[in-house]
């Protein structure tokens, strides 16, 4: 594989270049106005060009994306061999579009080929896309077995997987399906996996992946720094008016409104488009082309507010959300930062306002408990709301997962070597065993 000729000036430099990558990189790095690795990808990227399998413990909006791509480009440009190379894994078709998406920002400048396999829309365009062997597959785990079981998809030659938002997988019931995609996959491989909460069964698979694995954990239980979050207590019948009045108060320039049912995002968005509100709703029900309309709608300023079913919660990566708005408190405390992730990304400031009835006091107990803090209470003048009792038998204490050390090593598995020796002085062959 051969980049396109490139030269990077002195002005084009960036916070990137003590990682040596590629030229054609870098000038994509650039391209896309990167100027500083985040915190994520100073702790990660090391690791990954040297070969090492990583744990990455960290919030939504935090970068994992190029953590994980800039390193996997790299690898390809440097090493030829037919694809394909790298298998990225992510829970949802909205994540896996938006991952497809900054890959080929990225890869702008190379010839690196990337691919999206979904469910949800016709196979064969995939399978057609499959065929000319793509450098980097970007797949949901359903749709890929389907491929794989049809013989449409061969991942022998898999040098690097990627598990994204794995705890979200876990949570969509896949976790099945991702061990037998697993089962499918060289040994000889790097492994990636990124996940905003450490449950117990993303930590088995962790033991059961991952091989010494460098870990990096960024306080994953807590919002970001960048985000303005407290509860507004209010009377269940009062939730839609308190939404509009902020809508239309707070200096809510575009908001995530996030429900609990379908049903309800449904209602809820064709009540606020008649209260005049640029508004569209995104659920489960919707067929992808709709579900893809709904968002270029909102990513391109058609619409200022989505409402969204868990289903927006993670990886949908839109750019100057001012608002997020919990209509319904989220099923999980861990759902709660993942929601509100969705404003206050790349260290931009965001707010979020989580409307509390008298039945949810166990669930803010709960979260509160979880981030470690007290969450702070607005009371809205006219909207006011009984008070909450979140009393218990357990003040609010930091919730510390603590850092995972090293894994045990899976003795079935042989690891790679190091595919760029001990220093990132020399350039030369990586040595690959691809079965």
């Amino acid at each position: 594989m051969s980049a396109s000729p490139s030269v990077i000036s002195n002005s084009d430099s960036t916070g990137f270049d003590s990682f040596e990558f590629d030229p054609a990189i870098m000038r994509g790095i650039h391209a896309a106005g990167f100027t500083s690795p985040r915190p994520i990808q100073v702790e990660t990227i090391p690791a990954a060009l040297d070969d090492r399998d990583v744990l990455g413990l960290a919030q939504t909006g935090t970068g994992k994306t190029a953590a994980f791509a800039l390193p996997i480009l790299d690898l390809i440009l440097e090493t030829r061999g037919q694809g394909p190379r790298a298998l990225v894994v992510a829970p949802t078709r909205e994540l896996a579009t938006q991952i497809d998406a900054e890959i080929r920002l990225l890869a702008k400048f190379t010839d690196i080929k990337s691919v999206t396999v979904f469910g949800g829309v016709g196979a064969r365009p995939q399978i057609q896309a499959l065929r000319r062997r793509p450098d980097i597959i970007v797949a949901c785990p359903g749709r890929l077995l389907d491929l794989m079981q049809q013989g449409a998809v061969q991942l022998d030659r898999v040098e690097t997987l990627v598990l994204d938002e794995a705890d979200h997988m876990f949570d969509m019931g896949f976790l099945p399906d991702i061990r037998r995609i697993l089962a499918a996959l060289p040994k000889d491989r790097q492994n990636l996996l990124f996940s905003a909460t450490m449950p117990k069964e993303i930590r088995r698979l962790a033991d059961d992946l991952l091989v010494d694995p460098h870990v990096v954990e960024l306080s994953h239980s807590a919002p970001a720094d960048t985000i303005e979050h407290a509860l507004y207590p209010v009377p269940e019948k009062r939730k839609r008016a308190l939404l509009e009045h902020l809508l239309e108060t707070d200096a809510c320039g575009s908001a995530i409104v996030f429900t609990r049912t379908k049903h309800r995002a449904r209602r809820l968005a064709e009540q606020l488009s008649k209260a005049g509100h640029r508004a569209v709703g995104l659920q489960g029900n919707m067929s992808q082309g709709q579900r893809d309309r709904a968002m270029q709608g909102f990513r391109g300023s058609r619409f200022d507010i989505l409402v969204a079913t868990d289903i927006a919660a993670r990886g949908i990566d839109v750019s100057g959300v001012s608002h997020v708005i919990n209509f319904d408190v989220p099923s999980t405390p861990e759902a709660y930062t993942h929601r509100i992730g969705r404003t206050g990304r790349s260290e931009q400031d965001g707010k979020a306002c989580t409307f509390v009835t008298g039945e949810d006091a166990a669930w803010v107990r709960a979260t509160e408990r979880m981030i470690g803090t007290p969450i702070a209470r607005r009371d809205v003048e006219g909207f006011e709301g009984e008070s909450l009792d979140t009393r218990s038998g357990d003040r609010p204490a930091r919730h510390n997962r603590g850092r995972n050390g090293s894994r045990p090593a899976n003795p079935g598995r042989r690891r790679p070597s190091n595919r760029r020796g001990n220093s990132r002085g020399g350039r030369g062959q990586r040595p690959r065993n691809n079965a």
